[in-house]
């Protein structure tokens, strides 16, 4: 591993956390290391990122400063390498951490569960005893009477040593965490079980005492203040809430746990003399030649060199419709060939693969801390010293009012075991963690959660144009030449500038003239080449041999004194209808103009009413003409548009709509970058270049402006289960404590420790339990919500409809569609999700079918009547259970 005197963020596994007084802890003895610049702990993942000076004394040091707190801390190496472990556990802890999240999960669950067995077992005929003859349960003849005192005593005392045995860990972690000044939930525990214990070894003691001076009366008092019951139930209760807790939490690193899986485990390799082999995927170097049969995964990131093949990307993307590549097209690491055959070129392996770099956004992303967290981090620091100093002013007072000893140990027992910091340490992490993997199973990539949090209070998107709202592939629609100009010479002409631009209207100029055999290739370094110049905003620019030629908008023909009045007509027409008129001259004289279509994308105009249907505005920057902007703002529906921005003002734009509140900028292009960046939140189109999606705090794989609405509306319940949590977790502190107190005594109303920890318990996994809803989210136009409105409405009065709405309108209409709804089972991942909705699309009948993996159902839309037999044959035939609901 390399270290510098640069930053670096760097990962580290924590172990021994139980609730938010423990994450609280450790943020604040390592944000205390000399060369620490920023820490981020997770309690729900057991990790820590911090933000350090990159030497290796600096991670002893933080390492050293853990486990002075009392804890355990490893850097997590790169690819299984050496990593340093502070704890004395590191052999098992440290391969625990370099496990994956379902495997710690897993592991935690079992260690929870044996110890759960134990105290059940134990603690049940505890209970049975101790409470027996209260309630004149049958008990062996040598437990009851005077005489079966001290035995049912003695028998409580054997049957709780080996629960408090098994639960060893409450008692080391939270007296050590007790003594370091940093107490903690296990704190709590062990002091509330502690007390019990010991008052009842001195009832017992006292009782003994009594029955050999014949003072039954005392006898009886001392046996009645035996509180072993409680101790045992109390360990007993609250295991039995992290058994559930930690089964919970499981649940929510799926999203991770599914990623990870995703990637094949093997690629057949082609050698050089053509011979095949199997060959485990990390062994997969760049510029390797693979072969992908049908139904076989694609290994690793790369470009088809040979056949064709439908690849379904249903689980990088969330598309669930199967993508043709032929050669020269990109596939995608974890995607899955369905048909045909081909050999791709290994571009991009291990960590640089898609399938990684999705991973390691989502992976960041739940470790970072939402803003929101930072109030229950500074609760939580204060929180455990509280509830102690609470339970200690409850003994005295009890004792003050004259309750007697046993009444004041109860209640200050119970104050210390219903007390629940790790609700509040859980709140948030949680709902992160599932809403980000939620996110990520549906192709919106959040990379950090303090993203996710200003999401929520967007009230502007800011759309680019080009790639965005549009689909980004632009087409030649029409050639206007000038008087005295031939076609074949405009074309060779505006090839030879065109060519040297990454733009994609450049590039369909090029397409083009290619189709139609007048393309004028360059040599790179040639000096025409390095004549070439780019003016933003207006065009370009080629010193060429036959004199400079020049390509761009009207402005850059003013600019070059150049009348385009000939084809003005042509040009205004097309640009009327949405299409980008360019022009062309060379030696100052006027060439023609080339009409370039760019068409909206289906879902263009449906996104932008569903954002007018949340509330949001939108405004679309682009460098086209107000002709052109006001055409496309005609199809779409998009509230103001602004045209002519030059690339470097378009952040200049955001910063200004920022100012009077959140703003989200969605864009695909390198001249969006600044822009994303500038905006509070900067959202990618996943087809975009990297620069965009590296300056953006959210990746929209499917390149789908839908997918804009819908990571708002994840957002925004995001926020709203956290709020719930953060709440709940709150209130429930602020009602039970004072009830375990006895504040409520006089009424009647009060709690034993027993029923004080089965609430404690049930707080956390309660919490969890809300955040795990999330797995079922679905954006409101897909849940069944209102469609949004039509599109704000054009100069001439009338609001456009969009394909999606059209056909709703004509459902309305009298259409015949019927709906069905099937159960499915066996479905495990998007693959079968996407297997289960071809299957059911191939039956002559059905217009349409919607699968969904939580729901464990399809909805089917029905052009004509289709039996229920065929529908359910078609499932079964594809490897599923099925059945009409």
């Amino acid at each position: 591993m390399v270290y510098n005197d640069a930053g670096m963020k760097r990962t580290f596994d924590i172990t021994g956390m139980t609730c938010a007084a423990c994450s609280a802890r450790v943020d604040k003895v390592t944000r205390a290391v000399a060369g620490v610049d920023d820490v981020a702990v997770n309690l729900l993942k057991n990790s820590m990122e911090v933000e350090f000076d990159g030497r290796p004394e600096t991670v002893s040091a933080i390492c050293a400063a853990v486990a002075k707190a009392g804890y355990g801390a490893m850097l997590r190496g790169d690819g299984g390498g050496a990593a340093e472990m502070s704890a004395p556990t590191a052999a098992l802890d440290g391969r625990q951490a370099r496990s994956s999240p379902a495997q710690r999960a897993e592991v935690e669950r079992r260690r929870m569960l044996r110890r759960l067995i134990v105290s059940i077992v134990l603690a049940v005929p505890l209970f049975y005893i101790a409470m027996g003859g209260m309630f004149g349960w049958p008990l062996p003849a040598v437990l009851t009477g005077d005489a079966g005192m001290m035995p049912a005593a003695i028998v409580q005392l054997v049957l709780l040593v080996p629960i408090l045995a098994v639960n060893h860990q409450y008692f080391t972690s939270g007296f050590k965490s007790l003594l370091h000044g940093a107490p903690n939930m296990n704190s709590l525990i062990a002091l509330g079980a502690a007390a019990s214990t010991v008052f009842g070894i001195v009832s017992m003691c006292r009782m003994g005492a009594a029955l050999g001076a014949q003072d039954l009366v005392a006898a009886h008092g001392a046996f009645h203040g035996l509180y072993f019951d409680s101790a045992g139930m109390i360990l007993a209760l609250i295991t039995l809430g992290k058994y559930f807790e930690a089964r919970a939490k499981g649940r929510t690193t799926d999203a991770i746990s599914k990623l990870m899986d995703l990637s094949p485990k093997t690629a057949i390799l082609r050698g050089a003399d053509g011979s095949e082999r199997e060959v485990p995927v990390e062994q997969v170097a760049v510029g390797d030649v693979l072969i992908v049969k049908a139904g076989a995964g694609v290994p690793v990131d790369g470009i088809v060199i040979e056949g064709s093949a439908a690849i379904d990307e249903a689980a990088i993307t969330g598309e669930s419709i199967p993508v043709e590549k032929a050669v020269g097209d990109r596939v995608i690491g974890a995607t899955v060939s369905r048909s045909g055959w081909f050999a791709m070129r290994a571009e991009h392996v291990g960590a640089d693969t898609a399938l990684a770099g999705i991973i390691r956004m989502v992976d960041e992303a739940t470790s970072s801390k939402a803003p929101i967290e930072h109030f229950a981090d500074k609760v939580a620091r204060y929180f455990v010293p509280a509830v102690i100093g609470i339970a200690i002013v409850t003994f005295i007072v009890w004792m003050a009012l004259g309750g007697g000893i046993a009444a004041a140990v109860r209640y200050a027992v119970s104050v210390l075991v219903i007390s629940c910091p790790c609700a509040l340490g859980l709140a948030t992490p949680t709902a992160i963690m599932v809403g980000t993997g939620r996110g990520a199973s549906r192709g919106i990539l959040v990379k950090s959660s303090e993203a996710l949090q200003r999401a929520h209070d967007v009230g502007t998107v800011v759309l680019d144009k080009t790639g965005t709202i549009t689909s980004g592939q632009p087409e030649v629609a029409s050639v206007v030449c000038a008087d005295g100009v031939g076609e074949d010479e405009f074309l060779a002409a505006a090839s030879a500038v065109e060519q040297l631009s990454e733009h994609p209207l450049a590039q369909a100029v090029c397409r083009y003239a290619t189709a139609q055999g007048t393309h004028n290739p360059l040599v790179a370094g040639s000096p025409d080449a390095a004549g070439f110049e780019q003016i933003p905003g207006r065009g370009l620019r080629l010193a060429a041999a036959e004199g400079t030629i020049v390509a761009g908008n009207r402005a850059l023909m003013a600019d070059e004194g150049i009348d385009v009045s000939p084809v003005s007509a042509a040009a205004d027409a097309a640009a009327d209808d949405g299409a980008t008129p360019l022009f062309f001259a060379r030696g100052g004289r006027l060439l023609g103009a080339i009409i370039v279509a760019d068409a909206v994308k289906p879902t263009s105009a449906r996104a932008i009413a569903e954002l007018r249907a949340m509330g949001i505005s939108t405004v679309m920057l682009t460098g086209d003409n107000e002709r052109t902007a006001a055409a496309v703002q005609r199809t779409c529906g998009v509230d103001r548009v602004r045209a002519g921005v030059l690339p470097g003002d378009k952040a200049d734009e955001v910063a200004q709509l920022a100012a009077a509140g959140g703003v989200a900028m969605v864009g695909d292009g390198i001249n969006d970058a600044p822009a994303l960046a500038t905006a509070d939140v900067g959202i990618a189109i996943g087809a975009g270049t990297d620069i965009a999606m590296d300056s953006a705090d959210m990746v929209l794989m499917r390149s789908d402006l839908l997918d804009v609405p819908a990571a708002i509306q994840l957002s925004r319940a995001t926020m709203r289960i956290i709020k719930q949590n953060l709440f709940w977790a709150l209130i429930y502190n602020v009602v039970c404590i004072p009830l375990a107190a006895g504040v409520f005594a006089f009424a009647g109303i009060s709690l034993n420790p027993m029923i004080a920890a089965a609430a404690m318990s049930a707080s956390s996994v309660c919490v969890v339990s809300n955040a795990l809803r999330l797995r079922a989210w679905k954006p409101t136009f897909e849940a069944g919500g209102a469609v949004a409105g039509p599109p704000a409405p054009t100069g001439a009065g009338e609001a456009p409809q969009s394909t999606d709405q059209a056909a709703e309108s004509s459902q309305d209409e009298g259409s015949t569609t019927m709906e069905k709804t099937i159960n499915v089972e066996g479905m495990m991942c998007q693959h079968c999700v996407a297997h289960v909705k071809k299957a059911l699309e191939g039956i002559e009948g059905v217009e349409s079918a919607e699968v969904s993996l939580d729901d464990k159902n399809a909805v089917v839309k029905l052009a004509a009547d289709v039996a229920d037999d065929a529908l359910i044959a078609a499932i079964v035939d594809a490897g599923y259970e099925a059945a009409i609901a």
